[in-house]
C-alpha cells in the first residue's frame, strides 16, 4: 500500500510548534490540522493558545474551536475527524501538517487506532467522575491497574479525564483500552509521517517561555475568559482547562490573583514535563533545539527534504 506523506510537528506547550507548523505549511503548500485536546473546544482561544488570524498567515487550520466543552471530545472522535480532514487536504493536493502537543491524539491518529463501537452512557461517566472525586486519582489508578495495567502505567493520577475514560471504555464495551489498541493495530496506517519535535536543551529556557506566555495571556483577557466558564459551570463543573481552573479559587475569594497566576505557571510547567516524557519514547521524532539552532524552520525543511531523498534512493 502506497502511503500518503504527512508532516507532524510535536513538542511541549510554548515551545514554538504553532509558528513552525505554519512556516512548514507556507513553504511546502500545506494546511494545518491541530492535535491539541484543548484547541478543539469553543470559547477558550486564550487558554488553549489558538493562533489568531494574523498568526495563521493565511494558512487554513482545521479541528480548532468546533466542539462544545460540555460534551468532551473522545480520542476516537478526534481520530475519525483527523482522518477526514487529512484526506480532504490530500484531495486538494496540499500537504497535511499535523501540529500539537497531545501525545495520545497524535499516536492514536498515526498508528491508525480503530476503537470499538460503544454506546455513550452519561450515568456511567458521572458515576466514575464522582468516584474519582471521592477516592482520588492515586486510588483510581490502582483500581485501573487491576483490569488494565498497560493503560494505567501510561497515566498520571491527576489526569482525571483519561482515567475516567479508561474505566468508561471497559464498562461500556467489555474491552480494555490497551486491548483495543492492540487489536486496532492490525490495520496499517495509510500515512507516512515525518515527525519533527521542538524542545530546549536548557529546560529553564522553556520554563521562561511558559511564564512569559502566561503573562501575555493575562494581558489578552485570560482572566475574563476563565470567569465566563466559572460563572457558567462553577467549581464543580465537569470541564476545567489548564488556564481556567487555576483561577477558580481566586473567583471564590480564597487566594489572591498573584497566587493564582503562579499556580497556573507551575501547572503549565508540569504539563510540559509530562508532554516531553510522552514524546521522548518515540524514536521517530527528529528533535530541533531552538536554543542551539538559529534557523528552526530551515532545519525542519532540511529534515523533510532528507526524508524525501532517502525515499528516492
Amino acid at each position: 500500500m502506497k502511503k500518503e506523506k504527512i508532516i507532524c510537528v510535536v513538542g511541549p506547550t510554548a515551545s514554538g510548534k504553532t509558528a513552525l507548523g505554519i512556516g512548514i505549511a507556507k513553504a511546502l503548500g500545506g494546511e494545518v490540522v491541530s492535535a491539541d485536546s484543548m484547541q478543539v473546544y469553543k470559547g477558550m482561544p486564550i487558554a488553549s493558545a489558538v493562533p489568531t488570524n494574523e498568526e495563521k498567515e493565511g494558512i487554513p487550520h482545521h479541528l480548532m474551536e468546533f466542539s462544545n466543552p460540555e460534551c468532551q471530545l473522545t480520542v476516537a472522535e478526534y481520530v475519525k475527524l483527523a482522518n477526514q480532514k487529512t484526506e480532504e487536504i490530500i484531495s486538494r493536493n496540499k500537504l497535511p501538517v499535523i501540529v500539537g502537543g497531545t501525545g495520545l491524539y497524535i499516536d492514536s491518529f498515526l498508528e491508525n487506532i480503530k476503537f470499538t463501537k460503544e454506546d455513550f452512557n452519561p450515568d456511567v461517566r458521572r458515576e466514575l467522575e464522582e468516584l474519582y472525586d471521592r477516592i482520588g486519582g492515586e486510588a483510581m489508578l490502582r483500581k485501573l491497574k487491576e483490569t488494565d495495567s498497560a493503560t494505567a502505567d501510561k497515566l498520571y493520577a491527576n489526569d482525571k479525564k483519561r482515567i475516567v475514560r479508561a474505566f468508561e471504555i471497559y464498562k461500556n464495551t467489555g474491552i480494555t483500552m490497551s486491548k483495543q489498541y492492540e487489536l486496532s493495530k492490525l490495520e496499517e496506517s495509510p500515512y507516512e509521517a515525518v515527525m519533527i519535535g521542538i524542545n530546549y536543551k536548557n529546560r529553564q529556557t522553556l520554563y521562561k517561555r511558559i511564564d512569559g506566555r502566561v503573562d501575555i495571556m493575562l494581558k489578552n483577557g485570560l482572566l475574563q475568559e476563565a470567569e465566563k466558564f466559572y460563572k457558567k459551570s462553577g467549581k464543580s463543573g465537569g470541564f476545567a482547562a489548564i488556564g481556567h481552573k487555576e483561577f477558580y479559587p481566586y473567583f471564590e475569594g480564597d487566594i489572591l490573583l498573584g497566587e493564582a497566576t503562579e499556580r497556573l505557571k507551575q501547572q503549565t510547567r508540569r504539563y510540559a514535563k509530562r508532554q516531553l516524557t510522552w514524546f521522548r519514547k518515540n524514536e521517530k521524532i527528529n528533535w530541533i533545539f531552538p536554543d542551539e539552532t538559529p534557523d528552526v524552520l530551515g532545519e525542519a525543511l532540511e529534515i523533510i527534504e532528507r526524508s524525501r531523498r532517502n525515499e528516492r534512493a
